[in-house]
């Protein structure tokens, strides 16, 4: 679904997903879920993409939540609550399962929903003017279980309870201290340091990469639930590819590798 409240540009092997609606703190409407989930299928499909990277316009925030504007007519009713909390819960799982590395670009507010949509990514970097909440309990929200549980993967049982409970907001300091970010890079420079940083993993071999992140989704399923067979497939598909051998040539012959992704 096409709305000019999303942004999709590819810049090489980077795929952006920008959230456009800045005069609102890029808070998200039923319809720029939609058109999320479009875009992360033609960056999916792309061979060229390896890596994405979600940001919000304005230079204010990342994601603010959800669009309160439109609660009237997109949550009028159960039968509208059921279908937005079904296809928000999908778009979320879809970038938590996405097959290539995905990256959070935080430069202001990180809030409810956006807090939850940044959780969702593998990596998150920010400004050093972000700041970071749940307000759930301030606003009587019910907050579902993948939403907590991602939390709780991410920064722990305790810091998760602090923020759910006392629904205070954490500046860039705290985040990095409690893991809820990588790096707090200086306001001028972090679109420069993403884009460098997505490069480093664009150029690493695709099919290591994938299967790394395949594992790493792997372990925290419960012990029943996850499938080792593939994760072993994965390892030996990487070890039988041709980038395997163009990883060995390039170090013995001390140059930077080119990896087709085979």
């Amino acid at each position: 679904m096409a709305t000019d409240k999303m942004i999709s540009r590819t810049a090489g092997a980077i795929g952006h997903v920008i959230f456009n609606n800045p005069e609102k703190h890029n808070a998200v409407s039923l319809e720029m879920w939609d058109a999320t989930d479009a875009i992360l299928a033609e960056f999916e499909a792309d061979e060229a993409v390896r890596v994405v990277v979600l940001s919000g316009a304005g230079g204010k925030s990342f994601v603010s939540g959800a669009d309160i504007s439109k609660f009237e007519k997109e949550r009028g009713s159960e039968e509208a609550v059921r279908h937005y909390n079904s296809r928000t819960r999908a778009v979320y799982e879809r970038i938590q399962a996405f097959p290539k590395p995905t990256i959070a670009m935080i430069n202001g507010y990180c809030i409810g929903g956006g807090l939850n949509l940044a959780v969702t990514c593998d990596l998150r970097f920010c400004s050093r003017k972000s700041r970071f909440a749940m307000p759930a309990a301030r606003l009587a929200l019910g907050y579902p279980y993948p939403a907590i549980k991602r939390l709780i993967d991410v920064v722990g049982q305790g810091a998760a309870k602090d923020l759910m409970y006392s629904a205070r907001r954490i500046d860039a300091d705290e985040a990095l201290r409690v893991g809820l970010v990588q790096q707090i890079v200086e306001e001028p420079d972090l679109e420069g340091f993403v884009d460098e940083y997505a490069g480093r993993i664009a150029g690493n071999a695709p099919m290591t990469v994938r299967a790394m992140k395949y594992i790493a989704g792997e372990v925290f399923k419960d012990p029943a639930d996850r499938d080792l067979e593939e994760c072993d497939r994965r390892v030996a598909a990487c070890f039988a590819s041709e980038d395997y051998k163009e990883g060995a040539r390039a170090f013995m012959e001390k140059r930077d590798p080119q990896f087709g992704g085979r």
